[in-house]
């Protein structure tokens, strides 16, 4: 006879296995069949009246899980002098869960009563559920600098990097952190003024050498001035939100909205779901869901949050931190679709039809709960035929569904024709030591894909949306290239031996035909990073001039509201057009959006840069114990001071100055995109493949120096001397822009 388990065993069951909680798994575990299934159904439902389970689905979940990020109220410490707290925010109707502090010596002091915002991971313990890892106290905000510490007899000063923090905080004897002289730290503000009015300090970070990689973030975000620390009565707004109720949102709460990002992502924003229509109108149709944080119930127009979320416009990301839009009490937390709790959001259902065009959508305001957060290589696993215990539940009810609905966009993607450059994505790895472990390029799976055309659909549709409701909103606009750049990229296409067609008005297929002429062959990065090149910066603006790269005539940004102010807007637009509530658009952010388009537009190009910087820096500290090693690459930017040559084993961009290629007058042709030299004759040109030696790196400013060795597998000649004075470089000019042109036509001649 076969054995039934009893209650607590099935609950010990669904807590040690959370993706395996099927009835299917349930009976698998312990060798339940035939008739017997029956008893353990009547077991399940006696549990989920009880309270101890619910089911979603077809699966049995236990409620009683705390968010990742999670308020939590400080208890006494016990007897062995640990500190533990309680959630504060507690909605399981079993025991309540004990969190064990784990805290660090930077840490401030904790005692019975205070209220933190933490981070968690749960674990199995006698005495404990969670160990929680100290963000802040709430209702502190201490000021902090970035400075380089330098020691005394007793404690020490610190010199701020800050632009315009020209101030020495003094730190005390006992609040040094052991930190060393010249050390670039992090301090907060730890007291009242100390001698000669000097602020008192405690250094909470070290963070090494100033050149060092762990540093090079935060020099990066106070040099582009990009604001890295809330006010106090901006922390203050957001601490005292609490999740939103049902209230009158739609109830999403059984849909299996999952979120699929980076394994590494330090939110979720958006959440999707997808099935076949059943309307018999619509044969081979889908239904797609995509569900986005509902950012605009917390941050209301004019509120101090919505002040400064609009001040930075945008989060920035680095390889080792970000800096976001919005406190971490939000962003990571009330406003991430973390799963297994409630979470407010803004929905947008879309019906396709079988050859993936977009039929019909409407948007709902609900609240949601997403039974997994996954990250993208284990659902492409999974549908590849390789499911982990995570994802195997999940195959069939929601992955499968998904890819199908994919394949149908896919199939309409190819009729729209956007852009399709193909240009890998770098990945800096970094150690626990912040320095570079290793540089890859990411690997582009269906999973990233999908996610991004459910998002530009949503995008779309939110758009369309607010253009049906004649409602004013913040569209991103990307414009066609200019005649001039247009030019530049035809006349590298000519040297390419390559054709882009003329006299007529330019579109992305016409792009993506160079682009496949180019596939495959030794020119198929140049044509691709030329495209590239060639293509204006794209903005937000309240007109619509369309969205050139992706081709579609309507386009706003409505799909990540926690790290774009954009989105937030478009987000309050939907609110008003629908009439959901009073947190919608406001006069102000209607009369103001012109120079809110134009502001978010600049703080998106400062984060760019910022970002870029940062890793240029990141990689000169991975090459600087690689100096004098040979390297392959390609010349990827031709100037009058030499030329720019991207690496291949890391990316990274290297100059190579004109002295160093020989004793010889080089004439730069800004037309043609070539040095041609005097003596020798030898023409450099974007695209060639060379080898070079890497002669410096240097981590605090990020330059790679580069020493040519050998282009297209030939090794580079050194002229004998240079021009002789009163020797006419003319004449040269004369003969290379001679030898360009004959160039030209000869491509002319052999076109097809």
């Amino acid at each position: 006879m076969t054995r039934i388990p009893t209650k607590p065993e099935i609950l010990d069951w669904i807590t040690a296995n959370p993706t395996l909680t099927s009835k299917r798994d349930i009976s698998k575990a312990f060798g339940i069949k035939g008739a017997a299934r029956i008893d353990l159904k009547r077991l399940l439902k006696e549990l989920e009246a009880e309270g101890h389970l619910e089911k979603r689905k077809k699966t049995y979940s236990d409620p009683d899980r705390l968010p990742p990020v999670s308020v939590l109220l400080v208890t006494a410490p016990d007897n062995n002098g640990d500190l533990f707290a309680k959630p504060m925010e507690w909605q399981g109707t079993g025991v309540e869960p004990v969190v064990l502090l784990i805290t660090r010596a930077s840490d401030p002091a904790l005692g019975e009563g205070d209220r933190i915002l933490a981070r968690l991971t749960q674990v199995k313990a006698d005495d404990h559920h969670y160990e929680g890892r100290l963000i802040r106290r709430i209702g502190t905000n201490p000021k902090r600098i970035l400075g380089v510490y330098r020691a005394r007899s007793e404690g020490g000063r610190i010199l701020p990097i800050d632009k315009g923090g020209d101030k020495e905080w003094i730190v005390g004897a006992g609040a040094t952190g052991g930190a060393k002289d010249g050390e670039l730290v992090e301090a907060e503000l730890a007291g009242p003024k100390g001698r000669m009015g000097l602020p008192l300090a405690r250094i909470v970070d070290r963070l090494g050498d100033p050149s060092a990689p762990k540093a090079v973030s935060l020099i990066a975000i106070h040099q582009h001035a990009i604001p890295d620390a809330f006010p106090d009565d901006v922390v203050a707004e957001a601490d005292a939100h609490s999740p939103k109720e049902l209230g009158n949102r739609v109830d999403l709460r059984d849909m299996p909205l999952v979120t699929i990002d980076p394994s590494d992502a330090r939110d979720h924003d958006d959440a999707c779901f997808a099935q076949a229509d059943d309307n018999p109108d619509n044969k081979g149709g889908h239904i797609v869901w995509v569900a986005i944080a509902d950012v605009a119930a917390y941050v209301t127009p004019g509120s101090a949050l919505d002040r400064e979320a609009r001040n930075r416009g945008n989060s920035t990301y680095f390889p080792d931190r970000v800096v976001p839009m919005l406190p971490d009490r939000l962003s990571g937390d009330l406003c991430s679709l973390h799963e297994g709790v409630p979470r407010a959001c803004i929905a947008v259902k879309m019906t396709l039809d079988a050859q993936g065009q977009k039929i019909a959508h409407e948007f709902v305001r609900g609240l949601m709960r997403s039974p997994a957060s996954l990250h993208y290589e284990e659902v492409q696993a999974a549908i590849d035929g390789s499911p982990n215990e995570r994802t195997e539940p999940l195959l069939e009810p929601v992955l499968q569904p998904l890819y199908a609905a994919y394949a149908a966009l896919v199939e309409a993607r190819h009729l729209r024709q956007p852009l399709e450059l193909n240009l890998p994505e770098r990945q800096i790895v970094l150690g626990d030591d912040g320095a570079v472990q290793s540089v890859n390029f990411k690997d582009r799976l269906d999973a990233h894909k999908l996610i991004e055309e459910f998002m530009v659909l949503a995008n779309v549709a939110a758009a369309e949306t607010l253009i049906a409701k004649k409602s004013p909103l913040l569209f991103r606009v990307h414009e066609e290239p200019s005649q001039d750049k247009l030019n530049a990229l035809r006349e590298t296409v000519m040297a390419a031996g390559l054709t882009l067609a003329k006299g007529q008005v330019l579109q992305t297929a016409h792009l993506n035909r160079l682009l496949a002429q180019a596939a495959n062959t030794d020119d198929e990065e140049l044509i691709n990073i030329t495209t590239l090149r060639s293509m204006t910066q794209a903005y937000y603006s309240p007109q619509n001039f369309g969205h050139f790269g992706l081709a579609l005539r309507s386009y706003a940004h409505f799909t990540s509201p926690i790290r774009r102010y954009a989105d937030l807007i478009v987000h309050r637009a939907l609110v008003t057009a629908h009439g959901w509530g009073d947190d919608g658009l406001s006069p102000a952010d209607i009369d103001n959006l012109e120079k809110t388009g134009t502001h978010i537009s600049d703080t998106e190009r400062r984060s760019m840069v910022a970002e870029r910087d940062t890793t240029d820096r990141y990689l000169a500290a991975y090459l600087s114990e690689r100096v004098g090693e040979e390297f392959t690459g390609r010349i990827n930017g031709i100037a009058k001071f030499g030329m720019f040559v991207k690496l291949d084993e890391s990316g990274a961009d290297g100059l190579v100055p004109i002295r160093s290629l020989g004793n010889e007058f080089f004439h730069f042709d800004r037309d043609a995109g070539t040095l041609m030299g005097a003596d020798t004759g030898i023409t450099y040109q974007i695209g060639q493949t060379v080898t070079a030696k890497l002669t410096e790196a240097a981590p605090v400013t990020g330059g790679v120096a580069l020493e040519l060795l050998t282009v297209e597998g030939a090794e580079v000649p050194r002229g004998n001397r240079m021009s002789p004075a009163g020797r006419s470089p003319r004449r040269k000019a004369t003969n290379h822009k001679r030898k360009s042109d004959k160039i030209k036509r000869k491509v002319k001649r052999t076109r097809p």
